[in-house]
């Protein structure tokens, strides 16, 4: 007697609904937390910044430029960024045009601009209230109560004593140049 095969069943709906949905979506979800909670670097920057605006077609996020400047005369590198925080944008915009020094975190493995168009995203600022120029270089600050500043001097030498004030003599005229009569024409040559 021959008994019919039993049919054949595939299978679940729900299993596959679980493995082909639910397990990439975890999968992401988890892969997206480990790499915002992640920092390939962490530093700090100085410089002045010289763009913020915040951009994105979809996402909007702060993205800014700092422009850094290892020594007097040298080009200036630039280091872009990406800010997140709007209490941290409200104070660089408000830091905007001095020199200040940035805190970042650098994040690697965001697929798309949504998160930001550079890796570098900062989290803190601080103004930098006086920078050197140089070593023995002063800059002169300007007088508060209409007198002139003081002459910088080079460290190390005595205080400059001031000059008796003499006055000065006003330069003589120079003459006008003489005027020369043109020469006359010479005749002409005719063969």
């Amino acid at each position: 007697m021959n008994t019919p095969a039993a049919p054949r069943r595939g299978p679940s709906r729900l299993k596959l609904f679980f493995w082909l949905l639910v397990v990439p979506a975890v999968l992401i979800t988890l892969y997206f937390i480990a790499v915002l909670n992640w920092n390939y670097s962490t530093g700090e920057r100085a410089g002045w910044v010289q763009k913020f605006s915040k951009k994105g077609w979809l996402c909007k996020t702060w993205e800014g430029e700092l422009s850094m400047i290892s020594m007097p005369g040298a080009t200036p590198e630039k280091f872009y960024f990406t800010v997140w925080d709007d209490k941290v944008a409200a104070q660089i915009n408000a830091a905007m045009g001095r020199r200040v020094s940035l805190h970042y975190d650098e994040k690697v493995g965001l697929p798309t601009t949504c998160f930001g168009e550079t890796r570098h995203w900062v989290n803190g600022i601080s103004v930098v209230p006086e920078i050197p120029i140089s070593p023995g270089v002063m800059v002169p600050v300007p007088p508060t109560n209409g007198t002139a500043a003081p002459a910088p001097q080079a460290p190390g030498s005595a205080p400059a004593t001031p000059l008796p004030s003499a006055p000065v003599p006003a330069p003589a005229p120079t003459p006008a140049p003489a005027v020369t009569p043109a020469p006359a024409p010479l005749p002409a040559i005719t063969k």
